[in-house]
C-alpha cells in the first residue's frame, strides 16, 4: 500500500504509470478501480453473471508495517499484481496458496509482506462477523457495525472495564492496548497488535455455543 500510495497504480488499461492514489487512498481507489471495471464490462455488453460475489469492503486503519518490499518484488507492475491477489483472496485456502507462490517466486516473504497477509485473514474475519471497520481513533480502536445484545455489552465490560458500546452507531470503542511488561510501555502494533484485535473480535462478538436440544 505504501508503495501504491507514493507512485501510483498508474492507467490499468494502458502504459501511463502516474495515479490518483495517494489523493483519494488506496481502499477508496481500489474501489473506484472495481466500480470502473464493472461499468466498462456493462458498456462492453459482457452480459456475463459474476460466479462469485464481490467481497464485501472492510476497512482496516491499523499502526501495522505491512506492504510489499522494492527489494523483494522488484517491478511495479508484479508488485501490484501481488497487492490484488492478496486483496481478493476470499478465504485462508487463498492466502496459503498465495504464500507459496510468493516463496516459490521470490523466496521465504519478509515480515512486512506476512503482515500483509495476516492483515488479508483478519479482514476475512471481520467480514464473516459483519464488521466493516477497524480502526484506531486516538487513544481508542473503534469496531463497527456492531449490534451488541446486552449480554454481549456485559461480557464486553468484563473483559475490557474502560471499553464502551454506542448503541446509536453500533459501534464499540476500546482503549488501545499497550506493551506488558514495563511501565509507559508503547501501544502495542503490528503483529502483536493485530493479535490482540483478533482475540477482541472472537472473545466479544462470537456468541457461546447453544446446546442442541434433544
Amino acid at each position: 500500500m505504501k508503495d501504491l500510495e507514493i507512485r501510483g497504480a498508474g492507467n490499468i488499461l494502458g502504459a501511463e504509470q502516474s495515479g490518483h492514489i495517494a489523493g483519494v487512498g488506496f481502499d477508496l481507489y481500489i474501489r473506484l478501480v472495481g466500480e470502473a471495471v464493472a461499468a466498462f464490462r456493462q458498456a462492453a455488453g459482457a452480459g456475463e453473471s459474476e460466479e462469485d460475489e464481490q467481497l464485501a469492503e472492510v476497512r482496516v486503519d491499523l499502526p501495522i508495517d505491512a506492504h510489499v518490499p522494492h527489494d523483494y518484488v522488484t517491478g511495479e507492475r508484479l508488485r501490484l499484481e501481488v497487492y490484488r491477489k492478496i486483496a481478493e483472496a476470499g478465504d485462508a485456502t487463498a492466502l496459503e496458496a498465495i504464500v507459496d507462490e510468493l516463496t516459490d517466486r521470490y523466496g521465504e516473504p519478509p515480515v512486512p509482506v506476512r503482515n500483509l497477509l495476516a492483515v488479508a485473514a483478519f479482514r476475512q474475519t471481520c467480514r464473516t462477523l459483519g464488521v466493516a471497520e477497524v480502526a484506531v481513533g486516538g487513544n481508542g480502536i473503534r469496531i463497527g457495525p456492531v449490534n451488541l445484545p446486552d449480554s454481549g455489552q456485559l461480557r464486553l465490560k468484563r473483559l475490557h472495564p474502560k471499553a464502551t458500546y454506542r448503541a446509536a452507531t453500533r459501534a464499540v470503542v476500546v482503549p488501545r492496548p499497550m506493551e506488558s511488561g514495563r511501565i509507559g510501555g508503547a501501544p502495542l502494533r503490528d503483529a502483536e497488535l493485530l493479535e490482540w484485535c483478533t482475540t477482541l473480535l472472537r472473545d466479544v462478538l462470537v456468541p457461546a455455543k447453544v446446546p442442541t436440544p434433544v
